[in-house]
């Protein structure tokens, strides 16, 4: 595995354990759900800029695709 994708890799996984420490949720179920609204591979995609941002931003950004993502 190249440097940068296991950076992206990494960068998804503290995702994933931030949220579900945030929302009380189970690290799997949180993959699930980012997984179901595309979300790991928008993070994946635009990691350059997001994995800069602090994990509460994060936290709110999760919520606000998901929301968008769910009408």
């Amino acid at each position: 595995m190249s440097d940068e994708l296991q950076d992206r890799a990494m960068f998804v996984s503290f995702c994933i354990e931030q949220y579900a420490k945030a929302k009380g949720m189970k690290t799997e179920d949180v993959a699930k759900l980012l997984e179901q609204y595309g979300i790991m591979e928008h993070f994946c995609e635009f990691y350059d800029v997001l994995h800069t941002q602090g994990h509460h931003w994060l936290i709110e950004e999760i919520d606000e695709m998901i929301n968008e993502r769910k009408k």
